[in-house]
């Protein structure tokens, strides 16, 4: 229900039908400026925007988190609206660059971390060697070609071991959005082949995802269908659990399912998805399929909001494919995509042609530095992941602890608690109820330790 009210503007959505039916996500500018405090501002964490707005008469209430260990608290506090204020506030690792950290508007502390991260200083350092040592074309067989195309073997190596893969399982792509439409793109050819052998199914493919996929898959498979190109079911998460229930993903295969795709956690609630248990359940169900000439259902998981804040393992997983972010854990705006033997045990159709690289799934001359930088990037997850999750878990709960003693009990809701389901070390959904929402003038904060911070005025 978008509508204005004295310069903010609201939107509601009933994607969990927390709270009385509707989480409120407000937006909105005032005295010249926005405020981001979490969640999901463009790019990759997706079109539901989570913006500390300016309410009437007063700066957007901003928890802040500095990236050291227990150095979160309220940062700015400002009049809010009448009604229930929704807040998603996403947390770093603590590796961010001090000048990321003073780039962000005075008076604000960024708190945007499942939308992208800064680049790490050794993820910085990677690029730029490899802009300045190792410029080389890497199909090119002269030293500065085998320097660059040694540079991107050993990032291959880094991101299959940060996943648990082998480095040949492993395609550089642009981004998570490119990944993404690769595996639609590769299930809908899939299909089409499968057409063709005798006995193969007839009919349109059909896709199942769940309900709170990232926009790169969601408009694809809105697209094929306007198209009348392929079928897709998007399966509703349970109000109980924030999951996309594996019964419920089941119930929506059809005799012309080709793919499934579940995000592995969501970047807005922070729940993680029961991923592994819907592989292993698809696994037996393409059994049965194949002895009645059935397509095979392949599974996807996008895995940009876990990677570098939990455990992400392929063979645990059981996936087909999985989707990689460089942005979201501290390395460059690129991708790649996880594929179990690609053109082998798993199918994959390029979506472009060219000179060959990648092995033909993805040709065009790679970014050797940003290659670097997403191999610099993932070496840290896989030395660091421990320490980044216990140090991330640590200023989420303080943070959720100061709001609930700050705004009491009865005043506050977090969302993303949700019995039985595990959740995101960074991310923190927070509603604050009550009419007439009333705050101090906007204050800074200087945090000094986990039970001591000081407050001094903005401006």
């Amino acid at each position: 229900m978008p509508g204005r009210k004295e310069g903010a503007h609201w939107r509601t959505q009933r994607r969990w039908g927390r709270q009385e039916g509707a989480d409120w996500w407000c937006c909105g500018s005032g005295a010249g400026r926005r405020v981001l405090i979490g969640g999901h501002h463009g790019g990759r964490a997706g079109r539901r925007a989570l913006i500390g707005g300016t309410m009437a008469g007063g700066q957007a209430a901003a928890w802040s988190c500095s990236g050291r260990p227990h150095a979160c608290a309220p940062r700015c506090q400002g009049s809010g609206g009448s009604g229930t204020s929704t807040r998603s506030a996403a947390m770093g690792a603590g590796t961010e660059l001090s000048e990321a950290r003073r780039d962000v508007a005075e008076g604000s502390l960024y708190l945007d971390y499942n939308a992208t991260t800064p680049l790490a200083p050794e993820v910085a350092q990677a690029v730029g060697d490899a802009m300045c040592h190792a410029w080389g074309n890497p199909s090119s067989s002269h030293p500065a070609g085998k320097k660059a195309k040694e540079l991107i073997s050993s990032a291959r190596e880094n991101l299959a071991r940060m996943v648990g893969g082998r480095p040949e399982d492993i395609i550089f792509t642009s981004g998570g959005t490119e990944a993404n439409n690769m595996v639609i793109h590769t299930a809908c050819r899939h299909f089409h082949g499968s057409q063709a052998r005798p006995g193969g199914s007839r009919g349109m493919p059909h896709i199942v995802a769940s309900s709170v996929e990232h926009d790169s898959i969601r408009l694809p498979l809105e697209q094929l269908v306007k198209e009348s190109l392929a079928e897709a079911t998007f399966v509703a998460v349970s109000p109980q659990s924030g999951q996309a229930e594996v019964d419920d993903v089941l119930a929506a295969v059809r005799p012309t399912t080709c793919l499934v795709s579940v995000m592995l956690a969501n970047n807005e609630t922070g729940v993680i998805m029961p991923v592994a248990e819907l592989s292993q359940r698809v696994r037996a169900l393409n059994q049965r399929r194949e002895a009645e000439g059935l397509p095979r259902i392949l599974v996807h998981t996008d895995a940009a909001q876990m990677i570098g804040k939990g455990r992400v393992d392929v063979q645990e997983l059981g996936v087909d494919y999985l989707t990689i972010v460089g942005h979201k854990f501290y390395g460059p705006r690129i991708g790649a995509l996880y594929v179990r033997g690609p053109g082998t045990t798993t199918p994959l159709h390029p979506m472009l042609f060219g000179g060959g690289q990648e092995r033909n799934f993805r040709p065009g001359t790679e970014n050797t530095p940003m290659i670097a930088g997403l191999g610099q990037a993932a070496e840290l997850v896989s030395k660091n992941c421990e320490a980044y999750e216990t140090h991330m878990r640590d200023v989420r709960d303080y943070l959720e602890a100061r709001l609930e003693a700050s705004f009491g009990k009865q005043r506050i809701h977090f969302n993303s608690h949700f019995t039985g389901s595990k959740r995101l070390c960074n991310t923190s959904n927070v509603s604050i109820l009550g009419p007439g929402l009333q705050g101090p003038p906007p204050f800074c904060s200087a945090v000094g330790s986990p039970t001591t911070w000081h407050r001094t005025p903005c401006g």
